[in-house]
């Protein structure tokens, strides 16, 4: 008798004996062969001009064209909030509470304090943090359902001081076209009333440019105003929509498919890098799940390790076709030194760090999304309760770029206030700069104030 389910393959990368640039070492991390996304962009672009052309209208065709819906107007209302807040699990609203709570204190504790630098006598210089004033949260639907979503990308706004937060997420035909019930119930446990049942790279257009107030047959559709600053996670359309409006509004990243790196040697348990391994490559079949490590005997326990677990694993399919992919396998290095150089080449999303004195080697990585050090600090718990934020940044932007936090939605504004000596005091320093720019009217700006035009 045969079968048709997949079977494990993992495969290793060798590293040990050679020396590679960072460039060769990009290379030859797994990863997603990188696409030109030309064909989702023709469809981004041309979602793009249907949303700003035909507001509601469009909305409503892609709702039913995408998710089999029908909607007059994507605004949840105020009641079905309620009833999803009412109806919610207890042990799962227990759950978000400490999560909420937990992520709050951290991000609360993120906000930069406003500074003032007084160069001289009747000088200063001020940068002040500013919220910006409205945001638009995208929490995705597809494969599984993210209550933490809601939380990870709510809070950080609402520590930031943002005064009008919207959300949205995907319609679900089997919810009578409103998003998932347990959403619904983490934005209202949340104080989140404006929520809409948008999905995909038309939730971004609609919050990036705003959809005009309009009208049907039964009456008049309330607008959706436009915001400063989208976020969120979303699959490949949503993350091309985020960077076509890019410049439009302000966004996070453009988020790919989860990834995770574990840096281990031979002490590390196999069972828990298995289990860790696994519990990414659940998201998605194009996850990536990467073991770094010195120790061939390891990646061989943590071989087995994935056989007995994934035959027992809800997901088996989808967990077995995302550590069979390209993006997934372990890569066999030299020593500690080289598995570092390594994890901060791949600059991973989620880097766990299972060796011998843990926090010290944690220390020394400079590139991952979020560092989670040692045997209990799974990335599990960062998804959902340690504190830290779960939107991070994806295949390789972890080595310029931060994950969802306060800043996200801060702007820094500079201050100058400068008395008449104090301008005097550079006026001289103006006036050279300005010569030397070849741009004198600089300068007359300065000496008309003192009379020396």
């Amino acid at each position: 008798m045969t079968s048709d389910a997949p079977t494990l393959t993992f495969r290793t990368t060798d590293l040990r004996g050679r020396s590679l640039g960072l460039a060769e070492l990009r290379a030859a991390m797994p990863r997603l062969a990188a696409s030109d996304g030309s064909g989702v962009e023709d469809v981004v672009r041309g979602i793009i001009a249907d949303v700003r052309s035909r507001g509601f209208g469009a909305l409503r065709d892609l709702a039913h064209r995408f998710d089999g819906v029908e909607q007059r107007h994507p605004r949840v209302p105020a009641e079905a909030l309620a009833a999803a807040l009412e109806g919610l699990d207890a042990g799962v609203r227990d759950a978000l509470t400490e999560s909420i709570a937990r992520a709050r204190a951290f991000a609360e504790a993120q906000r930069p304090q406003d500074v003032t630098v007084r160069p001289a006598e009747g000088a200063s210089v001020t940068q002040r943090w500013v919220p910006v004033g409205r945001v638009g949260l995208y929490v995705p639907g597809g494969l599984a359902v993210y209550p933490s979503s809601v939380v990870m990308n709510v809070v950080p706004a609402q520590a930031a001081g943002v005064q009008s937060i919207a959300l949205a997420s995907p319609p679900q035909k089997d919810n009578g076209g409103l998003p998932h019930p347990t959403i619904l119930a983490a934005a209202a446990l949340l104080g989140i009333e404006e929520v809409y049942a948008i999905g995909g790279a038309q939730a971004v257009i609609a919050f990036a440019y705003g959809v005009p107030a309009g009208a049907d047959e039964r009456g008049d559709l309330a607008p959706i105003e436009p915001v400063d600053v989208v976020t969120g996670p979303g699959n490949i359309f949503v993350a091309t929509a985020k960077r076509l409006v890019k410049g439009v509004v302000g966004i996070d990243a453009e988020a790919g498919p989860t990834e995770i790196a574990i840096l281990a040697d031979a002490t590390a348990d196999p069972a828990l890098v298995a289990a860790d391994l696994i519990s990414q490559a659940e998201h998605d079949p194009r996850a990536g799940s990467v073991l770094v490590t010195d120790s061939a005997e390891l990646v061989e326990r943590v071989r087995g390790e994935l056989a007995a677990q994934t035959s027992r694993t809800k997901h088996r399919d989808r967990v077995l076709t995302a550590l069979a992919g390209e993006q997934s396998g372990a890569v066999l290095v030299d020593g500690l030194d080289a598995a570092i150089a390594v994890c901060d080449a791949y600059a991973a999303e989620h880097l766990e760090i299972m060796t011998a004195d843990a926090p010290a080697v944690a220390a020394r990585i400079r590139n991952a999304g979020a560092i989670f050090v040692g045997d209990y600090s799974p990335v599990s718990l960062g998804d959902y309760c340690a504190g830290s934020n779960h939107v991070l940044p994806t295949s390789g932007t972890a080595a310029f770029s931060s994950g969802l936090n306060v800043a996200t939605f801060l702007r820094a504004i500079q201050v100058v206030d400068y008395s008449e000596s104090a301008l005097r005091g550079v006026a001289g320093h103006i006036r050279s700069l300005s010569d030397a720019e070849d741009l004198p009217a600089h300068g007359d700006a300065v000496d008309v104030r003192f009379g020396s035009r």
